[in-house]
C-alpha cells in the first residue's frame, strides 16, 4: 500500500488540519504510550531479576544496557529503511520486532536464563528504535515549526502517561517482595531454589505475552490503514551525513541527548534500589512511588507543554537543568523519603527534555531531517553506558546514593546545552 506524500510545507494538507489523516495521527500518537509503557517496565525488571538471578548493581544495569545499545546499532538502519521506503514501512518493523521480543519472554522465563531475557529485551529495543526513529521527527514536521517542541511534548506526554501505568498498575503483578536472606538461600535444597527461581521469572510472563499480542495487532491496524509520509523540501537535494553534522545545534543536540537519556534511565532505573535502601519500605510499595515519578514526568510533560507558551523552550531546558542539579545534590546526600519524594521531583523537571533536546538538535537541518533523527536517537546509547557507572559507583563504594553523581553531571552537560541554545535566542 503506497503511503500518501506531503511536503514539508504543506499544511493545509497535514495531518494536523485534515481530518483525513486524523486516524493515522492518532495511531503514530498511541506509539509514544506503547514504548513508554515497556520502558517504564525495566526499572521494575532490574530489581526483580537482580533477585531472581542474585545479581549486583553493575549486573543488574545490563538490563538497561541491552536495551540502549540497540539504539545505537540500529537508529542508521532505521533511519536508511525510512529514507528509501518511508515511515510506514519503518514503524511496521519496529512494530514487528517490538511484539516478536515481548512474546520470547515466555521461553526465557521457561529457561530461566538471564541472558535470554537480555535478549529478548534487545528485540524489543530494536523495535523501539525504528519507532522512535519515526514518530519523533513524524510529529515536529506535521504543523508550523515555531509549534514544533510544543507538537512533541504534547505527543511525548503519552509516554508519561505510560510512565506512571507501568509501575503502579503492572509493577505490583511482578514484583512479588519474597526476599531470601543468605541464611535461608543457603538451607534450600536444589529443587527448591529451582522452584523459588522458576516462580518468580514466571510473573513476567502474562504481562509481556499480552503486551506482545497487543503489539502485533496494532501492526495489522498500521499495515491497512493508509499513511501519509513526509517528503523533504527539495527533493533533487541528497541527505548527507557530513551536511548534517555541519550544523552545531546538532552536535550539541547529540552530546545533550546522551547524556539526559543516561541520566533518565539511571535516576528510573535504581528508584526502588534507592527507595528500599534509603526509606527502608518495601518493593512493592517502592513500585507504587515509582508509579508517582511516572505520573509526575507526566504532568511535567503537560505542564511544560502550556509554559512554553510563555517561557521559550531553551529557557525552559536551562531552568530545568538548574533545578535537577539541586535536587541530585539532595538525593545523594538526603535520607528516608525525603530522598524518594526528591527523585519524584526530578522526573517532573525531567519530563521536558528529551523532547526539547530532540527538537533543538534537528532544527533547520531540511532535508537532513530523517539523518539528524537517526543520529539522535543513536545517542540513547547514554542510557547503556551510563547506568553500569552508577552500579560499578554503587557496588564500589557500597551506597547507591553515592552513584547518583552520574545524574547529576549529566544534568550540568544538559544545562550548558541549553545556555549554549540560549545565546542565540532573543529573549
Amino acid at each position: 500500500m503506497e503511503p500518501t506524500v506531503l511536503s514539508e510545507n504543506n499544511s493545509d494538507s497535514s495531518i494536523s488540519t485534515s481530518k483525513k489523516w486524523l486516524f493515522p495521527f492518532i495511531l503514530v500518537t498511541s506509539l509514544f504510550f506503547f514504548w513508554g509503557f515497556v520502558h517504564n517496565l525495566d526499572p521494575i525488571l532490574i530489581p526483580h531479576l537482580r533477585k531472581a538471578f542474585n545479581l549486583t548493581d553493575l549486573e543488574s544495569s545490563l538490563i538497561d544496557s541491552s536495551v540502549f545499545i540497540a539504539y545505537f546499532a540500529m537508529a542508521l538502519p532505521a533511519g536508511y529503511i525510512m529514507r528509501k521506503y518511508g515511515y510506514k514501512s519503518g514503524i511496521l518493523i519496529g512494530l514487528l520486532l517490538f511484539g516478536i521480543g515481548s512474546v520470547l519472554f515466555v521461553p526465557a522465563a521457561n529457561l530461566l536464563e538471564y541472558n535470554y531475557f537480555l535478549g529478548a529485551l534487545f528485540i524489543i529495543a530494536c523495535g523501539l528504535t525504528f519507532l522512535e526513529t519515526a514518530a519523533n521527527p513524524y510529529v515536529t514536521i506535521l504543523g508550523p515549526s515555531e509549534t514544533a517542541t510544543q507538537r512533541l511534548n504534547f505527543a511525548q506526554s503519552f509516554n508519561g502517561l505510560a510512565a506512571y501505568i507501568a509501575p503502579a498498575y503492572i509493577g505490583p503483578l511482578i514484583l512479588s517482595d519474597k526476599v531470601l536472606s543468605d541464611q535461608q538461600a543457603k538451607a534450600m535444597s536444589a529443587t527448591e531454589m529451582h522452584t523459588y527461581l522458576a516462580t518468580e521469572a514466571a510473573s513476567v510472563k502474562m504481562p509481556y505475552l499480552t503486551l506482545g499480542i497487543i503489539i502485533l495487532v496494532i501492526a495489522l491496524i498500521f499495515y491497512f490503514t493508509p499513511m501519509p509520509d513526509i517528503k523533504e523540501k527539495t527533493d533533487t537535494q541528497a541527505a548527507s551525513f557530513k551536511d548534517a553534522l555541519k550544523s552545531i545545534k546538532l552536535k550539541w543536540g547529540i552530546v545533550a541527548q546522551f547524556f539526559y537519556v543516561g541520566a533518565q534511565v539511571c535516576v528510573g532505573s535504581f528508584f526502588i534500589k534507592m527507595a528500599t535502601t534509603t526509606a527502608g519500605i518495601s518493593e512493592s510499595s517502592a513500585a507504587k512511588y515509582l508509579g508517582l515519578f511516572g505520573l509526575f514526568f507526566m504532568l511535567g510533560r503537560f505542564a511544560g507543554t502550556y509554559f512554553m507558551k510563555f517561557i521559550h523552550p531553551k529557557k525552559l531546558l536551562l531552568l530545568y537543568a538548574l533545578i535537577n542539579i539541586i535536587l541530585s545534590v539532595v538525593a545523594i546526600t538526603g535520607s528516608g523519603m525525603l530522598v524518594v519524594y526528591t527523585l519524584i521531583a526530578i522526573a517532573f523537571f525531567m519530563s521536558i527534555m528529551f523532547p526539547t533536546i530532540f527538537s533543538m538538535g534537528i532544527d533547520g537541518l531540511e532535508q537532513n531531517t530523517k539523518i539528524g533523527s537517526s543520529l539522535i536517537v543513536m545517542s540513547i546509547v547514554g542510557g547503556a553506558l551510563l547506568p553500569p557507572v552508577l552500579g560499578l559507583i554503587s557496588d564500589e563504594t557500597g551506597s547507591i546514593q553515592n552513584g547518583y553523581i552520574v545524574p547529576l553531571i549529566s544534568f550540568v552537560v544538559i544545562a550548558l546545552f541549553a545556555y549554549k541554545g540560549l545565546q542565540k535566542v532573543r529573549l
